[in-house]
């Protein structure tokens, strides 16, 4: 069972920071399963990690041996060193180029390992998406799901390629730093340590108090970007009513608060960075002052103070790192849970399986069916439905607006499991068929048509991807679209526009059209297919469907009653129960009847 950890809104452009425990460490290694295929790299990339921070840790030495060579008379002599100033120089310079090759290959691995990592989860996540359940978009926003393959995954990459590795360094740094000046000089070293607790609680509280700061910062900016966004959705609005100032000052309004918010958390950053400078550089000045007495005294040479106190520049950067680092990887955790979640979340059904094809035409039957959606569980939709449907019938389904007639095709669909009762198709419970199967078998013709963003060509193939040219143009022509389709310069490569915004409502509806009769599905739905063209292309929508309900069961959703006088037989449907059902000439005449009162209103109100 998926652990729900899902934010249902998200204000904050900062991503959240989670504690550490038992069960953030098991998602992380979840995630860094998706790092074995590519171990042998990701292996490689540690040792050039630490080769390379072990050779950059050999800087501080070297240099402070340079300055011992140089200056003769302190307690190590150039007559005592082993090296002369050149060859430490040489040193010094071959060091370099090592340190540089071994970060090149360090950056080279982790990135070759975090790209194919990331995009093998970001495949993962959006197959496990795309094989979810409709009720489960139905609880979540787009925005929301969205950020778990963008940023959620961008920050579990950037932990992979980049944080985990600098924080390994940190460690390495920190390590391997307090050795060597614990073995250059204990006193100094305690000294030194002496004025970090002060400045890790420090940092800790004043941390947390700024983080917090940045939070409602990010909230208030949010909130102005809310303005931003529903006044540029609705501007038409905004405009007619001639509150442009209205806007502009709800606006403003939201953007002081930003300002407020940010002025605070400045005020306190440049306290708190005011601080760490004072202590970081008086802890310097105090290793400093214990040094140069210690020199005085002969306890130790220049070179070797010179050592300490690079060491300790490496240590403190080391220690401001860390904290950063770790706030990131929290947050790459964080990130870890909630993609780990939607890894969790059970499928529909299995997208590999190959059914063997199945002839689904016969009678549709609902017996009994009681149903209730997900979300609104307390609220029926269906208590004790049924109906029968027989096999190549057009039957269409009416009645006011909420009475369920999209919930029955949707049912029909499988998107929604019914709470009780049963839905048969040739004598067999649809439950029994492979759903991807049974979708296949179910053709939709919408009210409000959606199309990809790309061609005519792909809208209209979408019905069956592996088409060929010839079945592309066959299914246009079957659909009166052939004729406007040739009309454009480009034909079927025709660029539709987002959600097909460059196509008339026309034009869209006999795409869908198309892409249904490319479908060849047994089961063919007519949601209002036709309610919102003019008169000439409605003519022309509603020709091909005629031949696209030409030997295939079909349901039409009615809402103009004109359009299905000759339909087999009608269902009208109130508060989720049929009440009415016969042909259009006889529940014409039914005295007081649902149907023959809907009648009057269209004819009142035509």
């Amino acid at each position: 069972m998926a652990k729900k950890r899902f934010s249902n809104s998200e204000s904050t452009v900062e991503m959240p920071k989670v504690a550490l425990n038992k069960e953030n460490w098991q998602d992380i290694l979840r995630i860094f399963g998706y790092v074995l295929p590519y171990k042998g790299l990701f292996t490689i990339g540690l040792i050039a990690l630490l080769l390379s921070t072990l050779t950059s840790m050999a800087f501080p030495y070297l240099a402070s041996m340079l300055a011992d060579t140089a200056m003769p008379g302190t307690t190590n002599t150039s007559e005592d060193n082993v090296f002369s100033i050149n060859q430490i120089g040489l040193f010094l310079v071959l060091i370099l180029v090592v340190q540089a090759i071994f970060s090149y290959a360090r950056i080279v691995l982790f990135a070759y390992v975090s790209e194919y990592t990331m995009a093998d989860i970001r495949k993962d996540v959006y197959r496990k998406l795309i094989s979810l359940e409709l009720a489960f978009f139905e609880r979540r926003r787009v925005g929301e799901l969205t950020s778990r393959i963008t940023a959620d995954v961008t920050q579990l990459q950037n932990a992979v390629s980049t944080t985990l590795a600098e924080f390994l360094k940190q460690v390495a740094t920190l390590i391997v730093g307090i050795s060597i000046i614990f073995y250059t000089s204990p006193w100094l070293t305690l000294v030194m340590l002496s004025t970090f607790p002060v400045a890790i609680v420090v940092a800790i509280i004043f941390g947390r108090f700024i983080r917090k700061l940045s939070r409602q910062t990010q909230d208030a900016l949010a909130s102005a970007n809310v303005v931003v966004e529903e006044t540029l959705q609705s501007v038409q609005v905004v405009k007619a009513f001639t509150n442009e100032l209205f806007e502009i000052e709800r606006y403003d309004k939201r953007i002081q608060k930003v300002i407020g918010f940010a002025l605070t958390a400045a005020k306190y950053r440049g306290f708190f960075v005011s601080f760490l400078i004072t202590a970081v550089f008086g802890g310097i000045v105090l290793v400093l002052w214990q040094g140069a007495l210690l020199v005085e005294a002969g306890g130790m040479s220049i070179g070797e103070l010179i050592r300490f106190v690079l060491y300790t520049f490496f240590i403190g950067g080391a220690v401001g790192g860390i904290g950063g680092l770790y706030g990131d990887l929290q947050k790459a955790i964080g990130a870890s849970e909630r993609v780990i979640d939607i890894l969790e979340e059970e499928s529909e059904f299995d997208l590999l399986e190959q059914p063997e094809p199945l002839d689904m035409a016969g009678d549709i039957i609902y017996d009994g069916v009681h149903f209730s959606y997900p979300t609104r569980k307390d609220i029926p939709i269906f208590t004790n439905l049924s109906l029968h449907i027989k096999k190549g019938q057009k039957v269409a389904l009416v009645g006011p607006s909420g009475a369920g007639k999209s919930t029955v095709v949707q049912l029909l669909a499988r998107f929604y499991q019914l709470d009780a009762g049963q839905i048969s198709i040739k004598g067999k419970a649809i439950e029994t068929y492979n759903m991807g199967y049974l979708r296949k078998q179910i053709g939709v013709v919408p009210q409000e048509v959606l199309l990809f963003g790309g061609t005519i060509r792909d809208n209209i193939r979408y019905g069956q991807p592996g088409a060929d040219e010839e079945a592309i143009v066959q299914a246009a022509q079957q659909a009166n679209a052939w004729e406007f389709i040739q009309g454009f310069p480009d034909g079927l490569d025709t660029l539709v526009g987002e959600r097909g915004v460059k196509l008339s409502g026309g034009q869209r509806q006999r795409i869908a059209i198309a892409r249904a009769i490319l479908k060849d599905p047994r089961i063919l739905i007519l949601d209002e297919a036709t309610s919102s063209l003019d008169a000439e292309s409605e003519s022309l929508v509603q020709g091909a469907l005629d031949k696209l309900m030409e030997n295939r069961t079909t349901i039409i959703i009615a809402h103009r009653l004109a359009t299905i006088r000759e339909v087999d037989c009608i269902y009208v449907l109130d508060k989720g129960k049929i009440v009415e059902q016969g042909t259009h000439a006889a529940l014409s005449f039914k005295e007081n009847g649902v149907y023959q009162n809907l009648l009057k209103l269209q004819f009142e109100m035509a």
